[in-house]
């Protein structure tokens, strides 16, 4: 066999080994440009409430520590029974958003009324919000925070300013925040990675 075919038979095995065959493209492919390739990945549970940092200790859209940021996870169980857990409210719109045929069946989010060490969850309907307060926020420039009881709430505004309101005016503001809040995480991990860069090469 002279050079120019053994040339052949090198590219034509190389070509085999990277390129996927039908099977595999299709079981790896087959949901894109569709709504389901956003579907939850962890399995379907009755009751994702029940230790649930434990269960999705990472946010899915953006990587953050759920247990870290314990104070403003939320987790979505959809009517499907699949659980979405997440770091923030920014990040549960996102779910919300790109799950779209998808009907929510429960959304919890952490109970910054309570003194404990990691906050227990509450269901958003019993929450009271507060919007846009001196209280730093999680994915974004301006806060909501959730509050287990209205009283803890208002105590809350009282000191660090801002306004009440339900889980529908705080998603709305989550949306309409959306953009800005986008630019601002892109810019700080921008940052972040620069400055990590620095001290690399230090």
């Amino acid at each position: 066999m002279n050079r120019r075919d053994l040339l052949k038979l090198s590219l034509a095995a190389s070509a085999s080994t990277l390129v996927a065959s039908p099977a595999q493209a299709a079981e790896t492919c087959s949901t894109d440009g569709t709504p389901a390739q956003f579907t939850p990945k962890k399995a379907a549970d009755a009751n994702p409430q029940v230790n649930d940092i434990e269960k999705f200790p990472k946010c899915p859209y953006c990587g953050m520590d759920r247990k870290q940021y314990h104070h403003s996870r939320m987790l979505i169980q959809y009517s499907d029974d699949l659980p979405d857990g997440v770091c923030s409210l920014h990040c549960a719109a996102i779910s919300l958003a790109v799950n779209i045929d998808r009907d929510p069946k429960a959304i919890w989010v952490a109970d910054n009324a309570s003194a404990a060490e990691i906050k227990p969850l509450v269901e958003v309907g019993q929450a009271s919000f507060l919007i846009g307060s001196q209280i730093k926020g999680v994915m974004t420039k301006r806060s909501k925070v959730a509050f287990g009881n209205e009283e803890a709430a208002k105590a809350a505004m009282a000191a660090n300013g801002g306004e009440l309101g339900n889980f529908d005016k705080a998603l709305l503001a989550a949306y309409t925040d959306m953009s800005q809040d986008a630019s601002m995480v892109r810019k700080n991990r921008e940052e972040r990675r620069q400055h990590g860069m620095k001290q690399n090469k230090g």
